[in-house]
């Protein structure tokens, strides 16, 4: 029997979404402590979406298929990246779920390579 694993990743979702809980069930199937930030209950920081919008940018972190993101409005405004975080603060189903940090990797998204590679890392 393996030892149980020390690594531990912080995930930011929604309980409704399916990506969230897909990496929910992912984590917890390799016993892998997850911090969950239900961002229904509990914004995102605006240094922590920073930190997922330089890595990913304001594209690569926003679910433009979404129906939260039109809701939002943010395809109608014209916004610095700046203006583009303070208005996810306030739509965080217009994100790309979830956002995932374990250790110095990020992910966004239902991204299972990334995910494994968080797993292996630590």
């Amino acid at each position: 029997m393996s030892p149980v694993s020390t690594v531990t990743v912080q995930m930011f979702g929604l309980k409704k979404s399916a990506a969230t809980r897909a990496a929910e069930r992912f984590f917890k199937e390799r016993r892998i402590k997850v911090h969950f930030v239900d961002l229904a209950v509990k914004p995102i920081s605006k240094g922590e979406l920073a930190r997922f919008q330089q890595k990913f940018g304001a594209d690569g972190v926003l679910d433009k298929e979404s129906k939260a993101y039109e809701d939002s409005g943010l395809p109608y405004l014209r916004l610095s990246e700046e203006g583009v975080l303070s208005k996810l603060a306030d739509f965080p189903a217009a994100l790309r779920l979830p956002l995932v940090r374990g250790g110095k990797l990020l992910s966004v998204g239902e991204d299972q390579a990334s995910w494994a590679q968080m797993v292996e890392g630590e």
